[in-house]
């Protein structure tokens, strides 16, 4: 059931802005544009000539609008704790860009800065919205398939070196990281919503040939799941000219095997199951933007039905947390050469 109408505002107006600003017209019943804020002239008219939301260049402007309840941060990750820090003091609550931010310390605080303040924090990892991911989470969770016994993950996608020559770009000071934390973490989170926590990883990480970056841009690793399960993880944004992620389950009654936005399920008895997939890229090319709004429409409504029922967000602070912590046990394996585990959050301490 949905209650008052809330009004928004945009803090960000780079790439994935119009992702953000498609959904929230589709959501026009539900949600106001106060202002979309950026204090770059030139992105403030290029967003102002797509989209009809009045635009400003001051964030005190929000923060200080007490009819404002809630702000969509669209950031460089590196200044998400300052942004987010000073929108949960002014009350506002927020649903952020992934990553939380470029390292899990300082993601940890800013969570923790929104659970003081008594804010909602939502985190927009889109992948879990859709529908083939969600048709197979109905399956896991129902025992349709049975126990996992196994899942693999493959991330293969193609950035050109022109992407990662824009300042700052594939740079710890303001992404955090490469493949993993800029473009894998959402196939790795959805994988982490069905598959549950991964206990130990070994692997290799590097930067390949390919680019002239200083993060990683190629991942290989193997995993042990708490439950006992094996599965690979590799990832790169070398691979041309770009493929669809995949997580593939083996479980006790089939294998299910999601595919960019579609999913196939062979059970052992014969029968299949289909959720066709849709014809859009999927943004694992050369344009990262090449996919339609639907998933973010459907974080940003979750989100208001977050506001509305008083209930946590999807993807709170708290989960997204859980998808950080695995990035940097890949991280680690892949620079010691030895096995790592994943460090568990406080909700898992005596955990078997």
């Amino acid at each position: 059931m949905a209650g008052r109408k809330h009004r928004i505002a945009l803090v960000g107006l780079g790439m994935v802005v119009g992702a953000h600003a498609r959904s929230l017209m589709d959501l026009a019943d539900r949600a106001e544009v106060a202002w979309a804020y950026s204090p770059t002239a030139a992105r403030r008219d290029a967003f102002a000539a797509r989209f009809p939301f009045p635009t400003c260049d001051r964030l005190e402007a929000i923060l200080e609008d007490p009819a404002i309840d809630s702000v969509i941060v669209m950031t460089p990750a590196n200044t998400h704790l300052d942004i987010v820090g000073r929108c949960a003091a002014a009350g506002k609550n927020v649903l952020l860009e992934k990553p939380v931010e470029i390292t899990t310390d300082r993601a940890t605080r800013l969570v923790e800065a929104c659970e003081a303040a008594g804010v909602t924090l939502g985190i927009v990892l889109q992948h879990r919205f859709r529908p083939a991911g969600e048709t197979l989470a109905r399956m896991l969770a129902e025992g349709e398939l049975g126990a996992i016994a196994g899942c693999s993950t493959s991330i293969r996608l193609w950035r050109p070196q022109t992407y990662y020559d824009e300042p700052g770009r594939g740079s710890l000071a303001r992404d955090g990281g490469g493949v993993l934390l800029t473009q894998g973490i959402h196939t790795l989170d959805l994988m982490l919503s069905l598959a549950g926590r991964i206990a130990e990883v070994r692997g290799f990480s590097a930067t390949s040939p390919l680019h002239r970056m200083e993060t990683e841009d190629m991942v290989a690793a193997g995993v042990r799941f708490e439950n006992g399960a094996l599965g690979t993880i590799d990832a790169t944004t070398a691979a041309y000219p770009g493929f669809a992620e995949r997580i593939e389950f083996i479980c006790r009654n089939g294998t299910a095997v999601l595919a960019g936005t579609g999913l196939d399920v062979a059970f052992h008895d014969g029968r299949t199951r289909r959720v066709a997939p849709l014809e859009t890229a999927g943004g694992t090319g050369a344009n990262p933007m090449d996919f339609p709004h639907d998933w973010h429409r459907s974080v940003i409504a979750d989100f208001l039905d977050a506001l509305d029922r008083k209930r946590p967000p999807r993807v709170s602070g708290r989960e997204a947390l859980k998808v950080h912590r695995l990035i940097d046990a890949l991280i680690a394996a892949g620079r010691s050469g030895s096995g790592i585990a994943v460090a568990g959050s406080p909700e898992d301490v005596g955990r078997a």
